[in-house]
């Protein structure tokens, strides 16, 4: 279900409507499932293969890294349905060939907002809050508004690499 909205707002960006496939590939209800939406969106890649991809290397995670991090999980987390954690997501868009782009450090507070004149053109895999999305040329790629009224805090944000 794909359809465009202008956001009557101060992001000015526009809202494209878009699950990723996940509708396509059967997926039904409410899940935290914005890192694979994102990575299908961003890469064309098919929402399977992204959630299956993701849901093998939280498992892996899980299991192999001697972090407290990984001793904390528990085997029920492993589903992209409930999220994904950073480590995860990082090293899986470094091996797709993705480069990571701070816009936030500690101390400094906030730059860079949800907002179009904010953020560059391209295709663009953003980090805020507990959330990631897509921004492609000015296009807000999700589903739902999460710009927060263009007050929404980017940390940073992926483009692909050369």
């Amino acid at each position: 279900m794909m359809f465009f909205k202008r956001l009557f707002s101060r992001s000015n960006l526009e809202l494209k409507i878009n699950d990723g496939g996940r509708a396509a590939a059967g997926f039904k209800g409410q899940a935290g499932d914005c890192v694979v939406r994102s990575i299908a969106i961003a890469t064309g890649m098919p929402y399977q293969k992204v959630y299956d991809d993701l849901f093998k290397a939280n498992q892996e995670f899980r299991n192999t890294s001697r972090t407290k991090l990984a001793r904390s999980l528990k085997q029920r987390n492993d589903s992209p349905r409930s999220g994904t954690h950073r480590v995860v997501l990082n090293k899986y868009l470094e091996k797709l060939g993705w480069k990571w782009t701070p816009t936030m450090f500690v101390g400094q507070g906030c730059k860079v907002h949800l907002k179009k004149e904010e953020l560059p053109m391209g295709t663009l895999i953003v980090s805020c809050s507990k959330h990631l999305t897509v921004v492609i040329d000015g296009v807000l790629n999700d589903i739902f508004d999460c710009s927060r009224n263009g007050t929404r805090c980017v940390y940073g944000y992926w483009t692909k690499g050369n």
